[in-house]
């Protein structure tokens, strides 16, 4: 039984992991939503990433439609207005003269809403509340880092950073994550087997739960090359699975998950190989440590993602159906390998106020169920769009796509010439009579034959590169799953 008068973990006093670095183009304002709240990031002129509630304080326009100009500074499209990084107005355009302008850029609402911000280990930091005692308060607070790579062990390797808007809530997210049991039987063919792999086991709580430092539960027994799998969650957004190996090697995933608005959640992950002392990790690990280019990670990981986006969007819908009644008493759960999502569940009931406290302003109606599947399975929205290493890989594909066409174009066009020139020729020597066993070496030497195979098939070889790629530039866009389809 949970405890009478217990603490009550509060949601905008927390630092929010809200974009990798490097993915961010620095040269415009990005929108973005967390806990219902439109906000903007954007980076000034010395550097700094910053983050303001998305909307100028004269009409309340997004900011997100501005621009970043040469002095620095955010301009509001609108009427020119512009802000600087602490989030006050240095220029309004249209005042009567400098005096006005001057009393007017006093003003304090004149001034956005800023939020404090961190960049650390990769990732940008929003801390959800503002003003003075805010920036105070956000210093006190802990960043909740990769811990392994604190310690610049060269044992330690952190792997890509991905970045996904999912379309289903951060509840279910982090439900999908404390539930090891979907793994083997979602992912089939990935991560395990859903014949051979789904089976019993407990699941083990480590440490009394708590409103701050939440808890954390083990895997017994474990795989075959397994020596302990251990799965962590703090509040509100980090799920960390640690899989050690019997040689004491680990693999470890990093999931920060962020409320973005209702029906909507942002996940920001990578994983990290730890090797053992004598510097060695487990078989199979190999493939991690391929030297793939990120943009290519970003593709393969929708094979992942997508295998549980096609339960987890309908999942929340059926909920919502049924959301007059408890959790406890929607679900069946008679399994000890449901323990943990039940404690998420209790956590989120008696120790967060129950749901998430979004934005007053935000829509809190759930969307409805997307049926249509390529809209459901959109890539370029969730992901593409928002990710500059893609858009460039995208660009450069493109490209190389296009070449392969005209090159096919010239290698065709080449063909009919030599083929029409083997014809003229033939068709001179016949009209004159030359045509004779005695010159049929000659000629066969001069034929194109050859020429023309070559060309032929270099026509439809590159026409198949260029095939080729822009079937495989259709992943920047959409990737359709079908479970019914994955054998």
């Amino acid at each position: 039984m949970e405890q009478e008068n217990v603490e009550i973990f509060e949601w905008t006093k927390q630092w929010y992991p809200i974009a990798v670095v490097a993915f961010l183009n620095p040269s415009h304002p990005h929108a973005m939503q967390l806990l219902g709240k439109d906000i903007v990031l954007w980076r000034s002129g010395s550097g700094q990433w910053c983050c303001f509630e998305d909307a100028c304080p004269h009409r309340l326009v997004p900011l997100s439609e501005g621009r970043i100009e040469s002095d620095g500074t955010l301009l509001c499209a609108y009427h020119a207005w512009r802000f600087d990084s602490s989030g006050k107005c240095v220029s309004i355009p249209q005042s009567k003269d400098k005096q006005t302008e001057t009393r007017n850029l006093s003003n304090n609402r004149s001034c956005t809403v800023t939020y404090p911000t961190q960049e650390c280990q990769g990732l940008l930091w929003v801390w959800f509340e503002s003003g003075s005692q805010a920036q105070v308060e956000s210093q006190l607070k802990q960043l909740p880092l990769i811990s392994e790579l604190e310690s610049n062990s060269s044992n330690v390797k952190k792997l890509f950073w991905y970045v996904r808007d999912l379309p289903y809530g951060w509840e279910f997210l982090m439900e999908n994550l404390l539930d090891p049991a979907h793994v083997p039987v979602s992912h089939h063919g990935i991560t395990g087997n859903r014949y051979k792999d789904a089976k019993y086991y407990d699941m083990v709580l480590l440490s009394d739960i708590s409103t701050q430092d939440s808890f954390a539960y083990e895997m017994i027994p474990t795989e075959a090359g397994l020596k302990q799998v251990i799965r962590d969650f703090k509040a509100p957004c980090l799920v960390k699975v640690t899989c050690t190996y019997d040689n004491n090697s680990q693999l470890i995933l990093y999931s920060y998950n962020i409320p973005t608005c209702p029906g909507w959640s942002r996940q920001i992950g990578c994983q990290v190989l730890v090797k053992n002392d004598k510097g060695k990790q487990a078989k199979g690990m190999s493939f991690y440590s391929l030297p793939l280019p990120i943009w290519l990670t970003h593709v393969l990981t929708s094979f992942f993602l997508h295998q549980d986006l096609v339960f987890l969007h309908y999942q929340e819908k059926n909920f919502a159906k049924r959301k007059k009644d408890k959790w406890s008493n929607i679900v069946y759960t008679p399994n000890p390998q449901d323990k943990m999502v039940i404690a998420f569940r209790q956590w989120l009931l008696n120790r967060s106020g129950g749901t998430i406290p979004w934005f007053p302003e935000c829509n809190l109606e759930l969307p409805s169920a997307e049926r249509d599947k390529q809209k459901l399975f959109d890539v370029w929205t969730t992901h593409t769009r928002g990710c500059t290493v893609c858009q460039n890989a995208l660009k450069n594909i493109n490209r190389i796509k296009n070449l392969a066409y005209v090159i096919s174009v010239i290698c065709f066009c080449l063909g009919i010439i030599l083929d029409a020139r083997a014809m003229a020729m033939k068709a001179a020597l016949t009209t004159v009579g030359q045509i004779s066993a005695t010159i049929t070496p000659t000629l066969s030497i001069i034929s194109p034959t050859v020429e023309l195979c070559w060309a032929m098939g270099g026509a439809v070889l590159f026409a198949l590169v260029g095939y080729s790629l822009n079937r495989f530039s259709r992943l920047f866009y959409v990737y359709e799953f079908k479970h019914a389809h994955n054998d």
